[in-house]
């Protein structure tokens, strides 16, 4: 388990709340009661930017159901040197996967985040795009508008992104064009003003590998670079949408909020001849509760629960809906289908405690006195972040003839599977792998021994043929499934198609072997300790590491796809987000991606709500025009 969580001075936190005053939540019942235009179902990453720019129309009223706590005035949210230390806590889900075969049985933990900011409130603060063909793919596939160069305006829009000094610029090898960046977004990025003493050797060690140092958010993303993160310059604390696009903005009178609430389903009824959204049923303080939305229901509840409510409304494949005693709405195969995963194995160091100090987070005393120069000042290691990626092609790791052999055990022909083999190619300079190092150990790979220090590596594959689902767990006992039962998480790992992510993983692990062996970096590496060096004579079995260790990096997608000219043979919602088959229902977050990017999903779900944000409200005008005529 990640360090348990330490008793913390209180500090006031977002001070430019100066806009009014909070206004004083609805209760249950009177939220219920509320004539919202719009509810929003999920106050995360995407839910709180939809449910702002909605609200920026004080004639739009807009609700939000949340069903985890606030979280805002929590340490373990907001200060970056204590990242991951929220993961596994109540503003986890702590969702898991069924036993995946391939992996010796193993079930995963699939973090996400319940909170306000959902998963933006307990991520890695990485803020990075991916390739121009990895957006480009969305709008093959039949999605208008969703290319790359149409979504550059979204990219940008959420982002306030601050220069660094020259001084640090130079020192930190940070690599940038401003005009790639938004620089009046609600979303503060910046990059860190302190490193670790590894920071200094990660570029030229790349460099000498052949990884050329670059910037990466023009619509290349691969080579070497030291990452952006989503933090507020100001006071060094995490910038996300829970304190940026709600906190900021909670003196709306027309915009509500109503955390600890859980979903139950969607209230679908025909109006008209046509299944339409009129509303949504949830629960608070173990009493359920019906409200009514004049416009739309929209569902920003992430890859796991968009997918789960849905088939708990009645929207979804026929065969799941009446194993779970759930009555159809509407047939639609594809609700739950199509999950991508990133996947991801890690390998630990030990590094010279010289150039790296005894992790000072683990003794009590010395996390104090950082808590307080945190406090005080925003500066000290509770500032420093994992910043030190780089992306990989395949043409590193692999030689034409095994990508070769590779393509050809792919037997899918489907649109999106022909996408990704499209990727599999030993001549393109794609982001196909992500390397990262850290300067601790981030993973329980084994008890630290007194006086030594560890270092990470990790790696992480990012166009995956493993394709999975998603679905509500069948009726039992004559009862069927509530949202309180977690779904059926298979994403089917190193499965059918699945086996080329496997012998995909297998060699770009000895890459990242490479990395820890290149100087200058090996300089300051003592040995590997896993998986531990073999015997004289003989060579690590990386395959069976990778089915021993793979674990997901917890960037799902694609449950409630696009279907492009499919349509709902093939995804679940049409490129302006609505559901198929059922009126005034949209989805807007993750799951609606239809192919995996080479990127941390961050930037690219704000850009998804921005985007989405902008099309209701576009229809929300054409509304209001046809009604004056």
């Amino acid at each position: 388990m990640f360090i348990s969580r330490l008793v913390a001075p209180i500090v006031t936190l977002f001070l430019c709340l100066g806009e009014g005053n909070v206004v004083e939540a609805l209760t249950a019942s009177a939220f219920a009661a509320y004539p919202f235009d719009y509810i929003i179902v999920g106050g995360g990453t995407a839910g709180l930017v939809v449910a702002n720019r909605l609200s920026a129309n004080p004639n739009i009223k807009v609700g939000v159901l949340e069903a985890g706590a606030s979280g805002l005035d929590d340490p373990i949210i907001y200060t970056p040197g204590k990242v991951g230390w929220a993961v596994g806590t109540s503003y986890d889900w702590n969702f898991e996967t069924i036993e995946q075969p391939v992996l010796n049985d193993r079930k995963l933990g699939w973090s996400r985040g319940k909170a306000l900011g959902g998963s933006s409130a307990i991520n890695f603060y990485v803020w990075m795009r991916g390739n121009k063909p990895d957006y480009d793919a969305w709008a093959n596939l039949g999605n208008a508008g969703w290319d790359f160069d149409s979504m550059i305006p979204y990219f940008k829009k959420p982002e306030h992104f601050h220069e660094p000094s020259p001084t640090d610029a130079t020192n930190f090898k940070l690599d940038y064009v401003t005009a790639d960046h938004g620089s009046t977004g609600p979303i503060n990025t910046c990059y860190s003003i302190q490193y670790g003493g590894s920071h200094q050797y990660w570029h030229d060690t790349l460099n000498n590998l052949g990884v050329p140092r670059r910037d990466t958010f023009g619509g290349s993303n691969w080579g070497v670079w030291t990452g952006l993160t989503s933090v507020n310059p100001n006071n060094r604390t995490r910038s996300y949408s829970a304190s940026q696009y709600y906190l900021p903005f909670s003196y709306r009178t027309n915009l509500h909020v109503l955390t600890n609430a859980m979903v139950r389903k969607v209230v679908i009824q025909n109006v008209g001849g046509h299944q339409t959204a009129t509303g949504v049923v949830f629960t608070h303080g173990g009493v359920d509760y019906t409200v009514n939305a004049a416009s739309e229901v929209i569902l920003s509840a992430g890859t796991v629960q968009s997918p789960q409510i849905l088939e708990l409304s009645g929207v979804g494949n026929p065969t799941v809906l009446s194993a779970a005693g759930i009555p159809l709405k509407v047939n639609s195969p594809k609700v739950g289908e199509n999950l991508q995963d990133r996947i991801m194995t890690v390998m630990l160091y030990e590094i010279d405690p010289s150039v790296e100090n005894q992790d000072p987070l683990q003794d009590p005393i010395e996390l104090a006195e950082l808590e307080l120069e945190y406090n005080t000042n925003h500066t000290g290691l509770l500032t420093v972040l994992p910043t030190d990626f780089a992306y990989v092609p395949l043409h590193y790791f692999l030689n034409s003839t095994y990508v070769n052999y590779l393509r050809g055990l792919v037997t899918g022909t489907d649109d999106r599977t022909n996408n990704i083999k499209s990727k599999l190619n030993h001549t393109l300079d794609l982001g196909s792998m992500e390397f990262v190092f850290d300067p601790n150990q981030l993973f329980p790979l084994i008890t630290p021994e007194p006086g030594k220090k560890y270092g990470t590596v990790f790696q992480m594959l990012q166009y995956p043929f493993s394709t999975g689902s998603i679905h509500i767990p069948a009726a039992v006992g004559g009862v069927s499934p509530t949202s309180d039962d977690h779904p059926i998480i298979d994403p089917k790992y190193y499965e059918g198609d699945g086996i080329v992510d496997m012998y995909t993983m297998a060699e770009a692990q000895k890459f990242a072997d490479s990395i820890a062996r290149e100087s200058p970096l090996s300089s300051i590496i003592v040995q590997r300790v896993v998986p531990p060096e073999p015997a004289p004579g003989t060579e690590t079995d990386w395959l069976q590491y990778v089915k021993d260790t793979t674990i997901s990096d917890w960037h799902p997608i694609g449950t409630c796809a696009m279907g492009g000219t499919g349509g709902i043979a093939d995804g679940v919602v049409d490129e302006k987000l609505k559901v198929y088959g059922v009126k005034r229902l949209r989805v807007v977050d993750a799951s609606i991606i239809p192919v995996q990017i080479s990127s941390h999903l961050q930037g690219t779900v704000y850009a998804i709500a921005e985007k989405g944000a902008d099309m209701i409200l576009q229809d929300y005008q054409c509304k209001r025009r046809r009604r004056r005529r």
